[in-house]
C-alpha cells in the first residue's frame, strides 16, 4: 500500500475502466434487454482492440467465453434444474408440505426454510422456487394465514443456501473458475461449506423469527375482481343510426374499444374489414365486459344477445358456464419470456383470453396498446379467463406457475430417473470423478436419451442473458485484466484502505459486491470483482482464498431489491410486494449475512 494516489493508466485500461462503468449502467436499464447489452459490450471489445491493437491481446480472446468451462456449466445445470420441474421429481416435497402445514405451520415454515437452502445448494434456486411457490400460497390460503410472512423469507433462504457449493449458483462457478485461470488451485464442491453452513444458520434464525414480523400481512388476491369477458352478439335494428354506414365508423362511434370478430348477415358470414357496409339485421359478434356490452348497445341503439336466441335483460343476465379465473406467473426460462401474447398465439394455444398485466403489482397494460403486444418478462402476472380444465392443464406447463388455491404438483413416471441423473452429476463432481462442467454435460444428455424432458424445454431452460451475460462479462474481465485495469483499481481500493486490518479490506470488498450486485448483473459483478480480489490478495502478500470468497458470497446477497434476483421477480408478484418490503426485509439480510462472513473469513482464513 502507498499513500501517493496511483497515476493514471494507459489508454486502453482507461477505455476498459470507462467501458464497464458504461456497461453496468445499462444493465440496470429495464427497458434494454440484458443480452442486447452484452452482445454489444463483445462487439464494442473486438471493434476497439481491433482498431486500436493492444500487445498481447488478441481479439479473438474475447470469443474464449463461449467455449469456457463455467458457460458450459452453468448451461448445463440450468437443463438439470429444469428436468426437475418437468418430470415432477421434486414432487414428494411438495406433497409433505402440503401435507403437514396446517398442523404446525410455525415449524413447517423452518423446515421449509431448510429445504429450501438445501435444495439450492445443488440446484439452481428458481426450479425450487417454482415448486414452493403455489403450495406455500395454498397452504397458506387454507390456513388462513398470510402469504405475505412466508414467501420472501422462502426466496431468501434459497439465495442463502445457493452460497454453500460451487454449483449452487452460475455465480459461485464464474467465480470459481475466473478465480482458477487467474493461477488458484481449483476449488472442490464443498470447499467453503463451513462458512456458508454458519451463515446459513443465522440466515434461518432471522428469515424464521424475525422477517416475517418485518412484513405487511398483505392479502393476496388470487381471484380478481376485473369483471369478465363475455362472448355476445350486438344485432342492428331497423331504427339504428348505424345502419348504412361501415363498420370502422360503428366502432368510433364507441370510443374504439368495440372489436367485432364476426358479422353474421342471415345464414352467411362477413368477414369484419372496417370498410364493410352495416345492414338492418347484422348480428356482430363481440367480446367485452358486461358493462362495456351495454354501452355498446345504447350506442348503437342495437339488441343484446347472450348467443343466437336469448336475449340479455334484467332477467336474462350474462353467464359464464364453466368459466375461471385464474393469475399466472410468467416464469424465468419461460417459452413466453421477452416475447407478447400476440406472437405467442397465447389465444390459439391455450384457449384463454387475458383481462388484465401486471408486473410487481401494478398494471403495465398502457390505455393507447393492445393487451396483445406488452412484451412479457419472467415475474409478469397475467390474469385469464378460461374453462376449468384449461386452467387445470396448465399447471403441467412448465412455461407458468398457476397461483391458485389448488397444489397440484406434476409428476411423472420419468421422475425417478431425473432424480437419480441429477444425483449422478451431483456426486461424481462432489467426489473429483469428473468436473462438475464434464457431469452436469452428461446428465443433459442421459436425461434427453431417457426423454425425461424434450429438447425444446432444455433449450427454453437455457437463459439466454445468463448466456451471453456470462461470456460478455469473461471478455471484459479479460480486458481489464490484460490492459492493467484490474491492477489499477486494486491500487486505488489499497489507497483508500491504507493502514486498514486484512479483515476490513475483505469486510469493504464484500460490502462493495453485495451494493453491486443489488443494482447490476450478480454475474457480471463477480467476474469483474474476482480478479480484483484475487489481486488485493496478492499485493498485501495474504491467501487469495478469502478475497476471492468475499467476491462469492457478496455477489450472492441479492436481498435488497427485486431486480437484483429472477426469483425476486418471482416472490413479488406471487405475495403482492412493494420495493419497500425488499428493502425492509432484504438489507437487514444483508448486513447480517455482511457481518457474519466477516467474522468467519477472518477466522477461518486469516
Amino acid at each position: 500500500m502507498t499513500d501517493v494516489f496511483p497515476a493514471a493508466p494507459d489508454p486502453h485500461a482507461i477505455a476498459a475502466l470507462a467501458l464497464t462503468v458504461l456497461v453496468l449502467f445499462l444493465f440496470t436499464r429495464d427497458r434494454i434487454p440484458l443480452e442486447l447489452t452484452s452482445v454489444g459490450l463483445l462487439a464494442v471489445l473486438c471493434l476497439g482492440f481491433t482498431l486500436m491493437p493492444y500487445p498481447g491481446l488478441e481479439v479473438t480472446d474475447f470469443f474464449a467465453g463461449f467455449g469456457h468451462e463455467a458457460l458450459i456449466a452453468v448451461c448445463a445445470l440450468m437443463v438439470v434444474g429444469q428436468a426437475l420441474v418437468v418430470t415432477g421429481a421434486l414432487e414428494p416435497v411438495g406433497r409433505l408440505l402440503a401435507t403437514y402445514w396446517g398442523k404446525s405451520p410455525f415449524l413447517l415454515m423452518g423446515f421449509t426454510l431448510i429445504i429450501g437452502m438445501a435444495l439450492s445448494a445443488f440446484v439452481n434456486n428458481t426450479p425450487v422456487v417454482v415448486l414452493l411457490l403455489p403450495i406455500l400460497v395454498s397452504v397458506c390460503l387454507r390456513t388462513n394465514t398470510s402469504p405475505s410472512g412466508v414467501l420472501m423469507p422462502m426466496g431468501f433462504a434459497t439465495l442463502v443456501g445457493g452460497m454453500g457449493t460451487t454449483i449452487g449458483t452460475s455465480t459461485n462457478l464464474l467465480v470459481v473458475a475466473v478465480a482458477a485461470d487467474l493461477g488458484l488451485a481449483p476449488m472442490a464442491m464443498f470447499d467453503f461449506i463451513g462458512p456458508a453452513a454458519i451463515a446459513a444458520a443465522v440466515a434461518i434464525v432471522y428469515l424464521w423469527f424475525i422477517a416475517p414480523r418485518l412484513l405487511p400481512k398483505r392479502e393476496i388476491q388470487l381471484i380478481d375482481p376485473s369483471p369478465r369477458l363475455f362472448e355476445a352478439r350486438l344485432q342492428l335494428d331497423e331504427d339504428s343510426p348505424m345502419i348504412g354506414k361501415t363498420l370502422a365508423e360503428a366502432v368510433t362511434a364507441t370510443t374504439g374499444d368495440m372489436k367485432v370478430t364476426r358479422i353474421r348477415r342471415g345464414e352467411t358470414f362477413v368477414m369484419p374489414l372496417p370498410d364493410v357496409v352495416l345492414k338492418a339485421g347484422d348480428r356482430l359478434r363481440v367480446r367485452d365486459t358486461p358493462a362495456k356490452l351495454k354501452r355498446f348497445e345504447t350506442t348503437l341503439k342495437a339488441t343484446l344477445y347472450a348467443d343466437q336466441k336469448q336475449r340479455v335483460d334484467a332477467e336474462h343476465p350474462l353467464l359464464a358456464e364453466n368459466q375461471t379465473l385464474a393469475e399466472l406467473a410468467i416464469v424465468k426460462g419461460s417459452a413466453m419470456e421477452r416475447t407478447n401474447l400476440r406472437i405467442a398465439q397465447f389465444l390459439d394455444r391455450y384457449s384463454m383470453v387475458v383481462l388484465a398485466l401486471h408486473r410487481a403489482g401494478k398494471d403495465i397494460w398502457r390505455a393507447n396498446e393492445d393487451i396483445h403486444d406488452v412484451i412479457l418478462m419472467p415475474g409478469d402476472v397475467l390474469l385469464v379467463q378460461g374453462a376449468e380444465d384449461q386452467i387445470g392443464k396448465l399447471k403441467s406447463d412448465d412455461s407458468f406457475l398457476v397461483l391458485d388455491a389448488n397444489v397440484a404438483v406434476p409428476r411423472t413416471s420419468k421422475a425417478p430417473v431425473a432424480l437419480a441423473i441429477t444425483a449422478a452429476v451431483i456426486a461424481t463432481a462432489a467426489l473429483g470423478i469428473m468436473p462438475i462442467a464434464i457431469s452436469a454435460l452428461v446428465g443433459c444428455a442421459l436425461l434427453l436419451a431417457t426423454r425425461c424432458m424434450d429438447m425444446p424445454s432444455a433449450i427454453r431452460s437455457i437463459s439466454p442473458s445468463v448466456f451471453f451475460i456470462v461470456v460478455a462479462s469473461l471478455a471484459l474481465g479479460k480486458a481489464l485484466i490484460e490492459t492493467g485495469a484490474t491492477a489499477y483499481v486494486t491500487e486505488i481500493f489499497l489507497y483508500w484502505m491504507a493502514d486498514a486490518a486484512p479483515w476490513a479490506i475483505i469486510s469493504a470488498l464484500m460490502m462493495l459486491l453485495a451494493i453491486l450486485t443489488n443494482v447490476v448483473s450478480n454475474n457480471a459483478a463477480a467476474v469483474i470483482g474476482t480478479p480484483i480480489g484475487v489481486s488485493i490478495a496478492q499485493q498485501l502478500g495474504l491467501p487469495p482464498e478469502p478475497f476471492v470468497l468475499a467476491v462469492l458470497f457478496g455477489a450472492n446477497m441479492s436481498f435488497a431489491t427485486p431486480m437484483a434476483y429472477q426469483t425476486n421477480l418471482l416472490v413479488m408478484s406471487a405475495g403482492n410486494y412493494t420495493f419497500s418490503d425488499f428493502l425492509r426485509v432484504g438489507v437487514p439480510l444483508t448486513i447480517l449475512m455482511w457481518i457474519t462472513l466477516t467474522w468467519v473469513l477472518s477466522t477461518f482464513y486469516l
